[in-house]
């Protein structure tokens, strides 16, 4: 076997930030694509599905069916003809998988499951299943320790960001630095929805080739760029500082603003998933999907302010909330060597073609205080006793 294209490619969560553009550029290939979506109005927003533009638009590149990954229903009709999976349905946002568990464990872990579960039930044509996995499966990711040891560092404790100290720390070790997180560096996610996006992994490279079915997964840093939610205040903080931007509104600056990610720009991302799901070398493998370069937040909000020609008051607040990691930066090695993969839009760049399409867009609604609050009511985030001060 190995990236056969003889059926239909299904797209789950396919009406998506990345599923929506990966749909059409399958398309372009000369593929069949079948698009499986719950629409959901955290991300889509309250209008009705069929007065949505995009949801117009994505038909004409696939055949689209609304409904849930969690539907047996759904699912059959969605895997008929299908060669390829590509699975991104998923419940997204650290801070809110804290405390709305059973939904993320429901939608990621027990959708994961319905599928590879129907696959064992019944007559089915796949041949291959991408996962869509991410960075947060990793917990603080790979340091280094002064005399050159690579070591994976636990949890920061409470205790430390509460003083405001917010670096990463070795229980034995003196000064550690972050460096690329590999593939096969310690898994240990700090927040439920990094758990759920291990077990989602974990269940497809585990069943599927029992099946026969080969797997690949994913392991998506922070995707951005044009078409990504600005309504969603749980991801995204390119889009959440936009949106305070625009109104002319103070953003706040969680912990220092020198926590950092690794940030991928979409076409980036959508290239390589599109290699994956045919690319024979990827069989049965595991890959970051990333730039490679940590940018701090402190420098997006520099870049955004760039970008818009505009600038707001940017407070740093020393807040933090349980379950965030501290820096994030992919080793992409694998993903070059295997699939001659390597994302190629500067974060720069990117940052400059996602202000321009945001600002052709409407300004919606800031959810960001909501969404603030209920993290604040549930103990989740808080002010470092430093900052109070």
């Amino acid at each position: 076997m190995g990236g056969s294209t003889d059926g239909r490619v299904l797209i789950t969560g396919g009406a998506g930030f990345i599923g929506s553009r990966l749909a059409r550029r399958l398309r372009d290939e000369g593929r069949d694509v079948v698009v499986l979506d719950s629409m959901s109005p955290q991300v889509h927003g309250d209008v009705p599905a069929d007065e949505m533009a995009a949801l117009h638009e994505l038909r004409t590149v696939a055949d689209v069916i609304v409904g849930s990954v969690t539907s047996d229903s759904d699912l059959r009709q969605a895997l008929r003809g299908v060669s390829e999976i590509v699975h991104l349905a998923a419940e997204t946002g650290t801070g809110q998988s804290m405390y709305q568990i059973d939904k993320y464990v429901s939608v990621n872990v027990g959708g994961t499951a319905k599928i590879l579960d129907l696959l064992t039930r019944e007559p089915h044509g796949v041949k291959r299943i991408v996962v869509a996995s991410s960075r947060s499966i990793y917990g603080e990711g790979s340091y280094r320790t002064e005399d050159g040891r690579t070591v994976h560092p636990p949890h920061r404790a409470e205790t430390d960001l509460e003083v405001g100290d917010f670096d990463v720390h070795m229980p034995g070790e003196g000064r550690i630095e972050v460096i690329p997180t590999a593939e096969d560096a310690r898994l240990h996610p700090s927040s439920v929805y990094g758990i759920t996006k291990q077990m989602q992994e974990s269940l497809v490279m585990t069943v599927a080739p029992t099946l026969g079915i080969e797997p690949v997964s994913l392991r998506y840093q922070n995707v951005y760029g044009p078409g990504q939610s600005l309504q969603n205040p749980y991801t995204g903080i390119l889009s959440i500082f936009s949106t305070r931007i625009r109104q002319g509104r103070e953003i706040r600056i969680f912990e220092d603003g020198l926590e950092s990610r690794d940030f991928v720009y979409i076409d980036d991302v959508v290239a390589a998933t599109a290699r994956a799901v045919s690319h024979p070398d990827a069989a049965g493998e595991v890959f970051n999907v990333g730039s490679g370069v940590p940018t701090t937040v402190l420098e997006v909000v520099e870049a955004l302010f760039d970008a818009y020609g505009a600038r707001v008051h940017a407070k740093v607040t020393g807040e933090f909330r349980l379950g965030d990691i501290r820096h994030n930066m992919a080793d992409t090695r694998r993903i070059r060597e295997v699939m001659d993969f390597e994302a190629r839009v500067t974060f720069r760049e990117g940052v400059q073609r996602f202000a321009q399409w945001v600002m052709n867009e409407p300004i919606g609604r800031d959810e960001l205080e909501r969404s603030l609050h209920e993290m604040t009511q549930r103990n989740l985030l808080k002010t470092s006793r430093a900052e109070k001060r």
